[in-house]
């Protein structure tokens, strides 16, 4: 497994490419799920489906491994939302999901273009019922308030890396902790 990863997900909306856009300018390997891992498929089988469904958004499980393998980056960031994160969710070190309130929620839909998810009034309503019942995200992630300033909330991702990293946060395993460098450029000791 690579030094450490992250999955960050959230409903549609949340922040998760501009959180992936911060984290890589800040100089932290940071993939778009979404464009870099995502097709339609059969969330339990994997195999490809035609057509665009909400449903059938899901990640390639081998390049998902692939990338969780690459020991080269003190950590991996991957954002976005997939429908099997089931088959994979337990690679990672920490799950956070992105959450923000339905009036910033509705804020950030109205800049959407058509053509984009969450552009067209059936998708808006998907996204908002997910956004109301949860149904749509891991229940066993750190919730990240996602209203606050891009800035704000990648400092409190990499806030609570770092407790991880210090055995401060609450990680699974044995409850035994290495130290880590949790800079772009960090290593293992």
């Amino acid at each position: 497994m690579g030094a450490r990863n992250f999955l960050i997900e959230g409903v549609s909306g949340t922040g998760k490419t501009t959180v992936c856009d911060e984290l890589q300018r800040r100089g932290y390997h940071a993939i778009h799920g979404d464009r870099e891992l995502s097709y339609q498929g059969d969330r339990e089988t994997g195999r490809p489906l035609e057509g665009a469904v909400h449903a059938h958004h899901i990640w390639d499980v081998d390049k998902v491994k692939s990338l969780i393998a690459d020991q080269r980056n003190a950590m991996s960031f991957f954002c976005g939302g997939s429908r099997n994160f089931p088959v994979f969710i337990d690679l990672f070190d920490r799950v956070f999901v992105l959450d923000v309130d339905i009036d910033t929620l509705n804020r950030r839909l109205d800049t959407r273009p058509k053509e984009e998810f969450g552009g067209r009034p059936e998708e808006r309503a998907l996204i908002l019922r997910l956004h109301s019942t949860k149904e749509d995200v891991p229940r066993t992630a750190i919730t990240i308030d996602a209203t606050a300033p891009v800035a704000c909330v990648v400092d409190d991702i990499l806030r609570r890396c770092e407790e991880l990293d210090h055995g401060t946060g609450q990680a699974g395993g044995d409850g035994l902790s290495e130290h880590w460098d949790s800079s772009p450029t960090g290593h293992k000791p």
